[in-house]
Parts: structure tokens; sequence; C-alpha cells
């Protein structure tokens, strides 16, 4: 099994590449193939709405059309065994770069049908990680797991089984004294980060291994 793991954020060497590091790490223990993604080293755009992927008798049915960086990465994902995706929590919402990603994947297999079965080839078991600065306790109240239930009924609708994994309060630099972020406490956030941030990485390696091993 090949495990593909897609990173939305720009730092892409910070929690959330890490956390979907951790995650491969655990497919790699089932014997996967791994991979990682990094969106923000990619040239491309979200969907065009050009509809070649619904277009009758069309080459491209079921398939993105556009040819840029996107196009190689959609080609591996639709052979891979399971797919891992990570994004930080920005304004309220994924990264613009990660929506642009689920636009090209998912509408490729959306079906305007009568019957609207996706054009999907065969189901394929996902995962993703969300990073984000509100604490646990403000999830519900501040619309994020509404926004995430959603971002999940349409992965189990067009991809299949999907899970998900939220990862609070992080560490967002190494130094604040360096930026004006004082409604942060430091102090806390690096108590958080040495004893909460160790069992998010298991966690996500846990979620690399369930999707490796087709639980």
């Amino acid at each position: 099994m090949n495990v593909i793991a897609v990173n939305g954020s720009p730092r892409k060497n910070r929690n959330t590449g890490t956390l979907l590091e951790k995650a491969l790490e655990g497919a790699a223990s089932k014997g996967a193939s791994t991979e990682i993604v990094n969106l923000y080293d990619l040239s491309y755009t979200g969907c065009r709405a050009c509809l070649e992927c619904k277009r009758v008798n069309g080459d491209s049915r079921g398939r993105c059309a556009v040819k840029d960086d996107l196009k190689p990465v959609l080609e591996k994902i639709e052979n891979c065994g399971a797919l891992i995706m990570g994004s930080p929590i920005y304004f309220s919402e994924i990264t613009a770069m990660t929506r642009a990603f689920f636009e090209r994947l998912l509408f490729q297999y959306l079906s305007y049908d009568k019957d609207r079965t996706p054009l999907t080839p065969r189901a394929i078991p996902n995962a993703f990680i969300y990073t984000m600065n509100i604490p646990e306790s403000a999830l519900e109240n501040s619309g994020y797991l509404k926004r995430f239930s959603e971002y999940t009924l349409l992965f189990e609708r067009i991809l299949g089984p999907a899970r998900s994994l939220y990862v609070t309060e992080t560490l967002q630099v190494d130094d604040y004294t360096k930026y004006h972020m004082t409604m942060f406490n430091e102090d806390e956030r690096r108590e958080r980060r040495d004893k909460v941030f160790p069992v998010d990485c298991e966690k996500a390696a846990e979620l690399g291994a369930l999707l490796a091993s087709g639980a």
C-alpha cells in the first residue's frame, strides 16, 4: 500500500508538517510506502469550471483536465491506498492552497447525473489533520466542529471512509518576543508543546497505522 500525505501549510516543517510525518511513520510501521506532498511547493489553481471532467464521451471524464503541478499529484492519489491531508486553520478556515486542492480533487469525481454516484474509481480511505490556535473547549462554539464535520461528510461521500484529528493551541513561533502576539501566553504554549503535542503526534501515528492496515 502507498500512503500519500498532502500538507496544506505554508510552513511545511512546523506543526502540520510534523504531524503528517508522524502519520506517515505510523503507516510505514504497517509496511506501507509513504510520500508527502507540500502544496506550497507547487504552482496550481483551484477548479476552473471547464467541466471537461463531465463532458459526454470526453477524454477527461472523471479526471481533472487542467495540466499544472497538481495534475500528477491527483493521479498519484487516485492510485494510492490511503490519503492523509493536513492544514492549519487561518481565519477560521483551511488554507487557500488546501481549499484549491480540494476543489480539484473532489470536483473531478462529483457526478451531476440523476443518481449522483461519484466518479471515484474506488474508495480511497482518508483522514484530515487540523491544527489551530484556539483551545479545544472553543471548537464547538466557534463553529469549527460544524465546518470540519461538513468536510468529513464531503470526503466520505466522494472519496471513502474519513477520519479527523484536531490539534489545538499549537506553538506558533519559536520566540514570541519577536512578534506582537501578547494575546498568547508563551509559557503555557511551551508547556503544552512539551506535554500535549507529543500525545498529538502519537495520535497522528496511530491514525496513519490504522489507514495503512485497512482498519
